[in-house]
């Protein structure tokens, strides 16, 4: 049992019902924008800041600061008044970008880019306070709704940053970034919840707590589970697809490999229809045709790009396959955020943020995999590791002994 548990969260008094998703969404997906925004622009940035060994850091503090907002500010959600907390984090991460975008220095610059990472986690603080709006009954589908915001900025930050970047310089892309947040959080911090943590439980007894929530809660196992095997095959097939398609035969070119990227974003309209399946009662039905639709989109992504078939009919499955991958692992995401959001209200800050932090491990094995595994396999090699992890992923929920849950 959480040792924070007899700690309550008072739950607003109005509003439950008018929840602006749209507008969360909206926020979702700007504020997870700089996380990847910088893979494409490490050329721009060596060539002005002169970062030179320094340049592969970039994304890493990036990612890195994430992991530590994870873990060190979400928690934060089952102790202080979560409007005021989210809308400072939201405020400090906009003036970060802006630090970012007038960097006269290295140190400056990837100090900057660490505490992006950092107050970037308060994506994780927005989607609990969002469905905690909704009623029971249709927390699916707005816990869905958020999520396609997410996605989309995460699907959508590589190919963006990369038209900014071109059009306004690494710098204006930042600066563009901070005054999107800065105007998108004015607009939606005040509509969040005023949740409040009846009672205040010590910061160091809400970090304490983290490993007893894993070890207590099997619904926050399973999801992260299910999701960590998808997110090592997602991470695989995206950075290994830009390569292949920019080698021969295919010959793509940047902006070809970007309308790639779009139609693979397209999967993001998964995620409220997996949500609202689940409010239905559908929960477990929606996990398996989430996890056969990945598996099948997998295989035809491998055939497409390794079969003799001409080009353009090559990269057009290809990119058919892509959003239906990207849609089978939104909609399981959905639906795992959607499960650990129906526990403890005195907790779900700190779940919210163990589900993503243990997901986000497999997705930094897949990214760590595809490399090796491209430079030696092949993209067969690279989409038969995909199929393994979906196929685990699915065996795993399938063979799990209470069938009645998702």
């Amino acid at each position: 049992m959480d040792t924070c548990s007899r700690h309550a969260i008072s739950p607003p008094t109005a509003g439950r019902h008018d929840v602006p998703v749209l507008l969360f969404a909206a926020l979702a997906g700007v504020a997870v924008l700089p996380l990847y925004a910088s893979q494409v622009m490490l050329g721009a940035l060596d060539a002005s800041l002169h970062l030179r060994a320094w340049t592969t850091l970039v994304t890493a503090l990036t990612m890195l600061g994430y992991a530590v907002g994870l873990v060190a500010l979400v928690p934060l959600v089952d102790r202080l008044p979560n409007r005021p907390l989210i809308g400072a984090t939201l405020a400090a991460q906009a003036i970060c970008l802006a630090i970012a975008a007038l960097a006269p220095t290295p140190i400056v610059f990837l100090s900057a880019s660490l505490a992006i990472g950092i107050t970037a986690s308060a994506i994780q603080m927005l989607v609990p306070a969002a469905a905690a709006l909704a009623p029971i009954e249709a927390r699916g589908a707005v816990v869905g709704n958020v999520m396609s915001g997410l996605m989309l900025g995460i699907l959508l930050s590589r190919p963006l940053a990369s038209i900014a970047t071109r059009a306004l310089g690494w710098r204006g892309f930042f600066l563009a970034d901070a005054a999107l947040l800065a105007i998108v959080a004015a607009c939606a911090v005040p509509r969040l919840p005023p949740l409040l943590p009846v009672g205040k439980p010590s910061y160091r007894a809400l970090i304490a707590s983290l490993g007893r929530l894993v070890v207590s809660i099997e619904t926050l196992r399973r999801h992260a589970l299910y999701q960590a095997l998808l997110m090592i095959g997602f991470n695989m097939f995206w950075t290994s697809a830009a390569v292949v398609l920019a080698r021969a035969p295919f010959n793509c070119s940047a902006a070809q490999i970007a309308a790639f990227a779009l139609a693979g974003a397209g999967g993001a309209i998964a995620a409220p229809i997996a949500g609202h399946a689940a409010d239905r009662g559908h929960a477990r039905r929606a996990k398996q045709t989430a996890h056969a639709i990945a598996i099948a989109a997998i295989a035809t992504a491998a055939w497409a790009l390794s079969a003799p078939l001409p080009r353009p009919w090559a990269i057009g499955i290809a990119a058919a396959s892509a959003f239906l991958l990207d849609a089978g692992v939104i909609a399981d995401q959905a639906l795992g955020r959607r499960a650990i959001n129906l526990l403890a209200p005195e907790s779900r800050g700190r779940v919210n943020g163990l589900f993503t932090g243990l997901f986000f491990i497999g997705g930094a094995v897949g990214a760590a995999l595809s490399g090796p595994t491209l430079a030696s396999l092949g993209w067969l090699g690279v989409t038969a590791v995909t199929l393994v992890a979906f196929a685990c992923a699915a065996l795993i929920h399938q063979t799990h002994r209470d069938r009645t849950l998702s």
